[in-house]
């Protein structure tokens, strides 16, 4: 391998590396956007909940059932 090899590095990584370079906080705020929406807590008793109350589907769904 030469000295002067530079590992490769597309044009978006660039990019992204200079949004942090010139904006010190973005990935702190990109962490707390996605705390808003993602990492939450889960009520497993709640899903379970849930989960049993779902109805079966018919296998043809415009099918009444007195017919």
């Amino acid at each position: 391998m030469p000295l002067f090899w530079k590992p490769y590095q597309s044009e978006a990584t660039q990019f992204i590396e200079s949004l942090k370079k010139a904006d010190p906080t973005l990935e702190a705020r990109q962490r707390e956007g996605r705390g808003l929406l993602w990492d939450k807590p889960q009520d497993r008793q709640a899903q379970a909940e849930w989960r049993g109350a779902r109805v079966a589907q018919q296998p043809y769904v415009y099918q009444t059932k007195g017919h």
